[in-house]
């Protein structure tokens, strides 16, 4: 029977979170997938190589500072050059996909941005990689039907756990339908392994958070950050940083508590996963 890995990625160790929340979050996302069950495995690269499973020390190092992040147009380049960093998305579905694991656990993916021409490496990366992935849907910072509509095009599996809509990361719900549910890590699994019969890509499970803000509240406070955002002409690589530390401001807070929390309810759910999915096989 296949072992019950999960992957999980570790750009929340290097880019998402200050010091030492940083850490303490990984380890909690671990933590969390071990008590179901399964086995976490945080990816990243240390000093040039591919890593699948973190010690404690070299989870320390790079959530002390100074990694990089590896997404898949520089990372050939960080391994050549001997840096540390830590996986986008993308990257983690790669680099999971290659090291044999099935299941990835993150907190909401990348997609279209308001502005032109502004489309996470994400979308194309799920597309194309055959794993089950577990998230709480788009960031919130997104333009989420234009997201719905690239994951269509792509052919992208996008089930809905126990919902009809797409959660929209800090609220569990959106205007927006998902075209299938499920009610079981079971049922998911054997979505997965059609799928796979199938030649496709990613799953896409979306796990509605169980206590987050409602749509049209964070809805406003994207807006507002946006606007600020623009007045100060903030663009590019630091668009996305500003406007989740705007929400954190404008929520007091708040989106910082339901991001933790749908981080750990996400890797639980994709430990159970796992571990169905070792069962049918």
């Amino acid at each position: 029977m296949p072992e019950p890995l999960v992957a999980l990625e570790s750009a929340v160790l290097t880019h998402g979170l200050p010091y030492p929340l940083n850490l303490e979050t990984a380890e909690a996302l671990e933590a969390a997938v071990a008590q179901e069950g399964a086995i976490p495995k945080t990816i990243a690269l240390v000093e040039g190589k591919v890593r699948v499973g973190l010690s404690r020390e070299e989870k320390e190092a790079l959530a002390r500072g100074g990694a990089e992040k590896a997404s898949l147009w520089n990372l050939p380049a960080l391994l050549a050059q001997g840096k540390s960093a830590g996986t986008t998305v993308a990257a983690t579905l790669h680099l999971a996909h290659r090291h044999g694991i099935r299941v990835f656990a993150t907190g909401g993916i990348g997609g279209v941005h308001p502005e032109p021409y502004d489309e996470s490496a994400d979308l194309l990366a799920l597309a194309r990689t055959p794993l089950l992935v577990v998230a709480s849907g788009p960031k919130a910072i997104l333009d989420l039907r234009a997201t719905l509509e690239r994951l269509e095009t792509l052919g992208v599996v996008l089930v809905g756990y126990r919902t009809d809509r797409l959660p929209a990361f800090f609220s569990p719900s959106s205007p927006f339908p998902v075209p299938a549910r499920v009610e079981t890590p079971l049922e998911a699994a054997r979505v997965y392994l059609e799928a796979r019969e199938l030649g496709l890509g990613a799953v896409l499970l979306v796990n509605p958070v169980s206590q987050g803000l409602p749509f049209e509240r964070v809805a406003a406070w994207v807006e507002e950050a946006s606007h600020q955002a623009a007045r100060e002409g903030i663009y590019g690589k630091a668009l996305t940083p500003y406007l989740l530390r705007r929400l954190s401001e404008l929520s007091r807070g708040e989106t910082d508590r339901v991001n933790g929390l749908l981080l750990r309810e996400n890797a639980r759910l994709a430990a159970q996963v796992a571990l169905a999915l070792s069962g049918l096989e």
